[in-house]
């Protein structure tokens, strides 16, 4: 597996807490909870949940284009609010940013998050796609294999590899 890289945007809960923002291996990014907080850690929308949402979602697509990706290639979303009977606000963010591709989804309600204004927080994984190749680049195969003898074996010379039965059919 590739390098492991740890990403921060430097919010205050980071260092008290020890955590990176998000974490990139190999093609897999995975995006710790986030909230509706500008650069400097204000929340945006005190109690507005769509804005929350909406800010957190662009928090996340910040950290993923630093790693490489986007939200379209968010595979999975966890999100955790404070209040269920407003997940409509929630559900409005989350199908403006992946309504041409929506990802598996789980919706939570908790009893707090650890400000008392924050009432979202968004996590996702993602996966970079590998780039597409054009069909006249691709590789083409040079030369057929030649099948092999059924129940016969090849061995080196002193080994013990002994001929294999055909495997009947039913």
């Amino acid at each position: 597996m590739d390098d492991i890289i740890r990403i921060s945007t430097n919010t205050p809960w980071e260092p008290m807490f020890g955590y990176s923002r998000a974490v990139k291996a190999g093609n897999l990014i995975v995006v710790s909870g986030t909230t509706g907080t500008d650069e400097n850690g204000t929340i945006i929308g005190i109690n507005q949940m769509y804005s929350q949402a909406r800010q957190a979602i662009a928090n996340i697509a910040s950290v993923l284009a630093r790693a490489g990706a986007s939200l379209d290639d968010v595979i999975r979303t966890r999100i955790f609010v404070t209040d269920m009977s407003r997940y409509q606000e929630v559900g409005r963010a989350h199908r403006e940013a992946f309504g041409a591709a929506p990802p598996a989804a789980t919706l939570v309600e908790v009893r707090r998050l650890i400000h008392p204004d924050m009432m979202v927080e968004i996590e996702v994984d993602a996966v970079i796609r590998a780039v597409d190749v054009p069909a006249s680049a691709a590789a083409k195969p040079t030369a057929k294999a030649k099948p092999r003898a059924r129940g016969k074996t090849k061995s080196k010379p002193g080994s013990t590899a002994r001929k294999s039965k055909p495997a009947r059919r039913k």
